[in-house]
């Protein structure tokens, strides 16, 4: 690609292909902008996905061994988060859930004051529910019909729903042509609810952002670069950015000796998540984008979710088949259970489960483990050596909208979490340990957890969030209301780090929402520009 007459190769590069980066540069490419999208983990085909988590070179990223899955697991002081890595972003790997926050979300006090963001986002989320193929999850497994028993215990059947999910529910691996946008997309096959939605979907129903957003965009004439890891972003003239940005990355799976490469670019959007954005801003601050504001990692918040896993003894039971979260229930105003599920065969999470228990000390609940494997030996052992782990065991996902946040700053080995305001995300919930162990009673099981919860009191999150909030100013935020960032001209964050509250539920449809508004607030390039025209042959996306 020719520069234009300023020297500027892009007029926009992102970094990062999840929810917020698929969205931007299909609405930046429609616009006519040249799109560079740069991202760190592979481009995936449904071929390439793993049949089960037991092959961790092609489930798991970690590139000092040579792994590079789509999956990866990042351990803090205070939290063990699950995000995803390649071409999708997390998208090749949620549970597909898309709902909409409750109202509590729109109006907490944490931006509330900065627009009124249930009217303001109330054009976006159908917009996103289109592009991502929404639909009712139409089948009701075991791990549903025992939450829906548990709704009635708890006298809460109300509040008991299946889930929307992005996928597909034609004929079970039957293809057909595209469903969703007027045969303009890729050919699709009905779920055959095999449960694999987070291991990677091999049959062509999961509505992972490369069959929509990602799709559209490169017709569109956006370029995609996977295995790209951005280490810089500097403004050319030294200042604002008002002549542009250079950007520069590596290759990310070339070992220790990778190549490098740059590109100048109008404007920037960030939308690499918190584990992407977050980090590679803090190292910038003090360097090549000196004007950021000090509030760069701060008020990094979860879920407040807490994972359980309950394997059954019941021998006519089996929890893997259905979508990943076929769902919800809602067991008050600001909390919900979810029952979700992995394919039969992927057990690799037994490697890493243990009794559950709670205490205020690693002392004392490694004492209450001994004495929960003392007192049940048999029923611990059939959980370490059961035949298939994905088949008998129900993961519980437990999230309430409570808040709480941490804060990442620089640290010797990377990025570290430090307490900011109100306590700290925790392992134990008594609800969730309640609801759980009340679960488990009906499937007639026992409830585990994750050794680094039991022991350690770490709690795991796959919704990690903020780093890059909203503010006033730079002195309240990174990014305004519209994701511009303070002090910087074409500087946008779109992920989740840039989402300033706590939604409750699972973020994916609330971050393209939110980008989509964004993205909606930059003009078409227009003739009067210093930049070339868009070419001829880009289409639209419905």
């Amino acid at each position: 690609m020719e520069e234009d007459r300023n020297g500027l190769k892009y007029d926009y590069i992102i970094i990062g292909s999840g929810f917020g980066g698929a969205v931007s540069a299909l609405r930046l490419a429609e616009k006519g902008y040249r799109v560079l999208v740069l991202e760190k983990g592979r481009e995936f085909s449904t071929e390439a996905y793993p049949r089960t988590n037991w092959n961790l070179r092609r489930w798991m990223w970690l590139p000092a061994l040579r792994f590079f899955g789509f999956f990866k697991i990042t351990l803090f002081r205070h939290l063990t988060i699950l995000s995803g890595v390649g071409v999708g972003g997390g998208s090749l790997v949620y549970a597909n859930t898309l709902p909409r926050p409750k109202p509590g979300f729109f109006t907490a006090p944490s931006w509330a004051h900065l627009a009124d963001w249930e009217g303001e986002l109330a054009p976006f989320y159908p917009v996103a529910e289109a592009m991502l193929g929404t639909s009712l999850n139409p089948r009701m497994e075991a791990g549903d019909l025992a939450l829906r028993r548990l709704s009635e215990e708890i006298g809460r059947r109300e509040h008991f729903q299946p889930t929307n999910v992005a996928v597909f529910f034609g004929e079970p691996e039957v293809e057909v042509r595209d469903p969703y946008y007027g045969g303009l997309g890729p050919d699709r096959s009905g779920c055959n609810f095999c449960g694999a939605c987070m291991v990677g979907c091999r049959y062509g129903a999961k509505n992972t952002l490369d069959r929509n957003y990602l799709y559209f965009a490169r017709r569109a004439g956006a370029e995609i670069r996977a295995e790209s890891k951005v280490f810089d972003v500097a403004p050319l003239d030294g200042g604002g950015g008002a002549s542009g940005y250079r950007v520069r990355w590596k290759s990310s799976t070339r070992g220790p000796f990778p190549v490098r490469y740059q590109a100048t670019a109008r404007g920037v959007v960030f939308a690499g998540g918190v584990l992407g954005t977050v980090p590679l801003l803090l190292k910038m601050r003090g360097r090549s984008l000196p004007r950021l504001s000090a509030r760069v990692g701060c008020r990094v918040r979860t879920n407040s979710e807490s994972l359980s896993g309950v394997l059954t003894y019941d021998p006519e039971t089996v929890f893997s088949d259905g979508v990943a979260i076929g769902s919800i229930l809602h067991t008050d105003d600001h909390s919900h259970l979810e029952p979700v599920r992995y394919p039969s065969g992927s057990g690799f999470w037994r490697l890493l489960m243990a009794p559950m228990v709670h205490g205020s000390n690693a002392l004392t609940r490694f004492g209450k483990i001994l004495w929960d494997l003392f007192r049940h030996p048999v029923l611990n052992l059939r959980a370490l050596f059961v035949r298939d782990w994905a088949r008998k065991t129900q993961i519980l996902l437990f999230m309430r909208t409570l808040d709480s946040t941490l804060r990442f700053e620089p640290g010797p080995l990377g990025m570290r979490s430090c307490e900011e305001e109100g306590p700290a995300p925790t392992a134990f919930m008594p609800e969730a340990k309640e609801l759980a162990e009340r679960y488990a009673s009906l499937v007639k099981g026992k409830p585990y957890v994750l050794l680094t919860e039991s022991l350690l009191g770490i709690p795991t999150t796959a919704h990690i969030l903020g780093g890059a909030v909203m503010g006033r100013d730079a002195s309240e935020g990174v990014i305004d209301a519209d994701h511009r960032v303070f002090g910087y001209r074409n500087l946008y964050v779109c992920d989740g780090s840039a989402v300033t509250a706590n939604p409750g539920v699972n973020p994916s449809l609330t971050i393209c929402a939110l980008t989509e508004r964004a993205m909606k607030k930059i003009p078409h390039r227009s003739a009067a520009e210093a930049w070339p025209p868009p070419q001829e042959h880009r289409e639209k996306a419905p």
